[in-house]
């Protein structure tokens, strides 16, 4: 009895198998797998409408609804606020404005075409000649240890000056308002470009200078195949850091040297207490500051080198 049992037990049990689908039931069976299959790809579509339904909305709906929420809450300020225009008048006002930007009536008395070009060309000549001078300061900075610590605690001391008070010293110096804009411009741009570009010769890896000098190449050689291209992205950083604050300080140091410019306007205009015209104004630097950003950030895109991955 106890053999018996013990073959019993030890017999291995077969798992039950399902005999296979004849060829008929294989037929039946297609249209099932298919209907299956589309009801799985359904909420891949679905989950694809989702998506681009949600990139509509951070691209284009959110940056209308903030626009609206502004000109909301500039609509309560007018209403509780005689004296400041209502959104609705002061477009008024950008339409006369604009439809002649460019007239002449005098040397004081100009369109914001031409107070605006004013600027632009102050800032053109004070940033070129800042990155004439301050990207290859900050090259050799960076490149020699001796001109870092040189010139490391003058730039520290001299970094945080407000803008404007360089602007005496350009008035004591060149004697003329349009220079000491420029000069107040250059003084206040250079900064960012030579800090960034000192950072970025400073962060080449040392192993690419070692083999520079394993294969004796010169300094020049080093500059251009080795540090440039290294440091292209910290440079065009800078630049795109100083233009902003060029902008910046133009319209402060415009107010206060006068002539013609986007600056002396809006504070002829508040002189004159065209409130409309101050709040166009405000718009308009707005405006151009975000488009030379936008250039510069398109450069920077287009020197930065990135892995390209298929």
């Amino acid at each position: 009895m106890s053999a018996v049992m013990d073959k019993i037990v030890t017999q291995p049990v077969e798992p039950a198998s399902e005999s296979p689908p004849a060829a008929g039931e294989k037929k039946a069976l297609a249209p099932e797998m298919r209907r299956r299959i589309a009801v799985g790809a359904e909420p891949t579509r679905s989950g694809a409408r989702k998506a681009a339904q949600r990139q509509f909305l951070l691209a284009v709906l959110a940056p209308v609804i903030g626009v609206a929420v502004l000109v909301l809450l500039w609509q309560l300020v007018a209403m509780g606020n005689s004296g400041f225009p209502t959104p609705f008048a002061t477009l008024q006002e950008a339409i006369n404005v604009f439809s002649d930007p460019f007239y002449q009536k005098g040397p004081n008395d100009q369109g914001i075409g031409w107070n605006l070009w004013s600027s632009l060309k102050r800032v053109g000549m004070g940033f070129g000649l800042a990155a004439a001078v301050g990207i290859p300061l900050g090259f050799m900075i960076g490149r020699f240890r001796f001109l870092s610590a040189m010139f490391g605690p003058i730039i520290s001391l001299l970094k945080p000056v407000s803008p404007l008070a360089w602007l005496p010293i350009g008035l004591l110096v060149f004697k003329a308002a349009n220079p000491a804009a420029i000069w107040a411009i250059f003084i206040c741009s250079i900064w960012p470009m030579i800090i960034n570009t000192a950072v970025g010769v400073q962060r080449v890896p040392q192993d690419y200078l070692n083999v520079a000098r394993v294969l004796n190449l010169s300094e020049w050689k080093i500059l251009t195949k080795i540090l440039f291209p290294s440091v292209l992205p910290y440079m065009l950083t800078g630049v795109r850091l100083a233009i902003g604050t060029a902008w910046l300080v133009i319209v402060a140091a415009e107010m206060l040297t006068g002539g013609v410019g986007i600056g002396f306007w809006v504070w002829d205009e508040w002189n004159n207490l065209n409130v409309p015209h101050i709040i166009i104004a405000i718009v308009v630097i707005g405006m151009v500051g975000l488009l030379l950003e936008q250039a510069l950030v398109a450069l920077a895109k287009a020197f930065t080198y990135e892995d390209v991955r298929s």
